[in-house]
């Protein structure tokens, strides 16, 4: 560990060291900074026995999350798509599983005392210097550093929460063991690798030659009236708070924009920075006045015109910059230990400092560059708030006016009465089945999931859709029926069409298949063919095969062909494929005895975590667990 790294320990070790230790927990618990609140912070989002999962706690999670996913897949991951791969709940039913966990610690009895959570902060590198404890002062700062800030009591007690779940975790699952013979298999399961040749004929390509008589449907219809049958459809009316254009309507109050920037003002500002050399001579074990006489010699030799990055690297003592000729690069305030900090930034470019005593040793540091802090004013990024501030303020207006709606209707005229008097427009639907898109509606699950148990005379609640709140009603239902030939003919004849094309996909694979077996060529038989070939590369198992995806059965087919074999005709969701394996790679002896041990505890985690997870699945069936969707809607729509 360099002296750099040390000074800068409380700064870039707790963001690794805090994620790692307490991220599950202190993301949940501690307050967010308010940025882009659409609800109030302690709105109930979900409720686990008497636990409470506030709208503020939620907000912080999900942030950070779009943020980190972000930053791995760039712009294309956008907060749009997120939603879309529902993405909030997947976050919501996580926080709800790490409450659920502490729960289910607490009735187990299991207990975490003050002398665990102090050995455990004291095992943080963190808060570690020469291997002991930095002391309460240098701790409390390092909390104080994070973004938001931490206490010592918000801190502690997640370390304490993550602690009682490894208990309960350990207590369930420390019985697992795995054998060598386990171990093996499912390593060689997992890294062999097979490269295929592949020849796809897919379905899509003989569509255009099938053909399809009003025989064939009428028989095919009589054989299975059954599966043509339409499900219940229903009607509704319905009242709508279109969210869009109630932010479209929306003004932002310049106030409001102005408080944003005021409370904001750090994202806006770049914080001054400046690069540094410097020379290290530590003071361990030596005299200081020793020290201080060789710093000063130092000193003379920089004055006399020697070069200060050929004296660091005779002279400092800081492992990690003497090579670099003590360069520290840029750096802003809070980076380094105070004492360092201050003088340099006191300094002008091109000077050098008198010794500087910290906790480190000696420095002598030389300020190279300055970089002054910069500040978007108001005006540069008014155009960024107001959008945000307009769909805030739209989001609580749209919540303002879905209670008070809410108190107000109550039957099935009241939709009526209601749109009148709040200048909205009540819609009659079409029908439409449970999976359909609602005419005048669109596209609308939550919606149709609720009409669709509502009983004559009965109004909704406000139900969430992608356009805003909905009220409704239903005014007519069909029951389910088959249809007739005539109504259920496009869909018979589209089903003989793709039966036919999947039909002469396998015929045609079966007409070329004996060729390909016999061939020494398989890629060059395939194109004297007609056939197209495309090539994996060296894939594992449940790897995604090109122009097939992933497919159990091709897979399992691909790892019992010996090399240079080619399969029979093998039919898939969309065709018919061939495979010929050119190549495998086999895990070696070499192979498992260099990672047989990391492995076995890999495989060990992932068998504790699946059992763990099942068993808290259990667990939670006794638990009292509460969503509040309308919630979480108005958070992330």
């Amino acid at each position: 560990m360099t002296m750099l790294d040390k000074m800068r320990q409380h700064k870039g070790w707790l963001k690794w060291s805090l994620a790692l230790v307490v991220l599950a927990f202190v993301v949940l618990y501690i307050p967010a900074m308010d940025q882009g609140q659409t609800t109030g912070p302690n709105e109930i989002v979900a409720e686990i026995q008497a636990y409470e999962i506030t709208s503020q706690q939620f907000q912080q999670r999900y942030q950070m999350q779009i943020a980190a996913m972000q930053n791995t897949y760039g712009d294309t991951m956008n907060e749009q798509l997120l939603r879309q791969l529902g993405i909030d709940r997947q976050i919501l039913q996580q926080m709800i599983n790490d409450r659920a966990s502490l729960v289910e610690a607490e009735s187990q009895g299991i207990e975490v005392s003050d002398e665990e959570v102090a050995a455990q902060i004291f095992a943080i590198p963190a808060f570690q210097e020469n291997g002991q404890f930095v002391g309460e002062q240098r701790y409390e700062q390092v909390l104080r550093a994070q973004r938001p800030p931490l206490t010592k009591t918000q801190f502690e007690q997640g370390l304490r929460e993550t602690l009682m779940v490894e208990k309960l975790q350990r207590t369930v699952t420390n019985w697992m063991s795995i054998t060598d013979q386990e171990v093996e298999q499912t390593y060689r399961h997992r890294n062999e690798k097979v490269n295929l040749q592949v020849v796809t004929l897919a379905a899509s390509r003989f569509r255009d030659t099938v053909t399809v008589t009003n025989d064939d449907i009428a028989s095919h219809y009589q054989t299975n009236k059954e599966a043509f049958r339409i499900g219940e459809r229903r009607k509704i009316k319905f009242l709508l708070l279109d969210a869009e254009k109630i932010r479209t309507d929306t003004t932002v109050p310049a106030t409001d924009v102005q408080r944003f920037y005021s409370d904001n003002i750090q994202q806006y500002t770049t914080e001054e920075q400046i690069r540094a050399s410097h020379i290290l001579l530590s003071t361990e074990g030596k005299a200081i006045d020793t020290v201080q006489a060789q710093a000063e010699e130092i000193i003379s030799l920089v004055n006399d015109g020697e070069d200060f990055a050929d004296l660091a690297r005779t002279y400092s003592e800081d492992s990690g910059t003497k090579d670099q000729g003590g360069d520290l690069n840029f750096f802003g305030r809070g980076r380094m230990v105070p004492e360092f900090e201050n003088v340099a930034f006191s300094m002008e470019p091109g000077t050098v400092s008198d010794p500087v005593v910290t906790p480190y040793g000696i420095h002598i540091i030389k300020l190279t560059e300055k970089t002054p802090g910069t500040s978007r004013s108001l005006d540069e990024v008014r155009d960024e708030i107001v959008p945000q501030l307009k769909f805030q303020l739209a989001q609580q207006e749209t919540a303002r006016q879905t209670t008070v709606l809410s108190e107000q209707i109550n039957t099935p005229a009241d939709l009526d009465n209601v749109a009148k008097e709040f200048g909205l427009t009540v819609v009659e639907s079409g029908l439409f089945t449970l999976t359909e898109p609602i005419p005048g509606l669109g596209l609308a699950p939550q919606v149709a999931q609720a009409v669709f148990q509502l009983v004559d005379g009965e109004v909704s609640s406000n139900i969430d859709s992608p356009r805003g709140p909905v009220f409704a009603t239903v005014t007519g239902i069909e029951e389910p029926y088959i249809p007739t030939l005539e109504d259920a003919e496009d869909r018979v004849r589209e089903t003989l069409v793709e039966e036919h094309s999947m039909e002469m996909s396998l015929e045609r694979a079966t007409s070329i298949s004996g060729k390909l077996r016999t061939a020494r060529n398989f890629s060059a038989t395939a194109q004297t063919l007609g056939e197209e070939t495309t090539e994996t590369g060296l894939i594992a198992r449940d790897a995604n095969i090109p122009s097939i995806g992933v497919n159990p059965e091709v897979e399992k087919i691909a790892f019992e062909l010996p090399v240079n074999s080619t399969s029979d005709p093998i039919r898939t969701d969309t065709g018919t494929v061939i495979i010929h394996v050119t190549a495998r790679e086999e895990v070696t002896e070499d192979d498992l005895l260099t990672v047989k041990d990391a492995f076995r505890e890999e495989l060990l985690n992932e068998q504790r975590n699946t059992f763990f997870s099942a068993y808290m699945d259990q667990a939670k069936e006794d638990m009292t667990i509460r969503i509040h969707s309308d919630v979480l809607q108005r958070i992330v729509q």
